[in-house]
């Protein structure tokens, strides 16, 4: 089973129906329980920061996501899920996050319109080959998915950066270590390339 994680943030219902729409049935929980049975993790997120990881703490979610990590079980955050994978984010002060990759959460720049909304490319760091991660199979470099967010990522190891998008600055738009995942935009608002991103994650909760 797919978990969707229940923070009290995000979009839930339309990341289950983007699933729903590729095959895959998953449950929305907040219960430690059901996280630690799952075959896969998903979490989503819109909001600020310090409420989410506040949240993630108080409910006991925060140590069966890392224990789940650390298992080797497939985990995709999207948007702010995946800056609570990092260290510190510096919405409204400093919060510590799930520290699982090394580095901060930054708010773009002043001169930067905020948030960043809509739709806007990412492109394949150099290093990375599409074609040896199940997760971006079959997506091709430079297409558009969706946006909206006023802070990104900033990994101190930049070799976990899978794409970059640009945005008046070059921002990590998804990351990949092992099994773990993260992706800035929405694939669950990306119209057919962001469900077959959704459809790989779904098949590697198989393997």
């Amino acid at each position: 089973m797919i978990v969707i994680i229940d923070y009290g943030m995000g979009n839930l219902k339309s990341v289950e129906n983007a699933f729903t729409k590729v095959g895959y049935k998953t449950m929305i929980t907040d219960d430690p329980n059901q996280i630690k049975k799952a075959s896969a993790l998903v979490l989503p997120g819109v909001g600020a920061f310090r409420d989410a990881i506040k949240s993630l703490r108080v409910k006991k979610i925060d140590e069966e996501l890392i224990a789940a990590i650390e298992k080797g079980k497939p985990f995709l955050g999207i948007c702010l899920g995946m800056q609570l994978l990092f260290s510190f984010s510096e919405e409204g002060g400093l919060f510590k996050g799930l520290d699982i990759i090394p580095g901060r959460v930054r708010r773009f720049p002043s001169l930067v319109k905020c948030p960043h909304l809509g739709w806007n490319k990412i492109k394949f760091t150099y290093n990375f080959n599409s074609n040896t991660n199940p997760f971006f199979q079959d997506i091709p470099d430079e297409s558009y998915f969706y946006f909206v967010h006023s802070y990104y990522c900033e990994p101190n190891n930049r070799e976990v950066i899978c794409s970059t998008t640009d945005y008046d600055l070059t921002f990590p738009s998804s990351i990949w270590k092992e099994n773990l995942f993260g992706v800035q935009f929405h694939p669950e608002k990306s119209s057919t390339l962001g469900l077959k991103i959704l459809k790989n994650f779904g098949d590697l909760s198989k393997c």
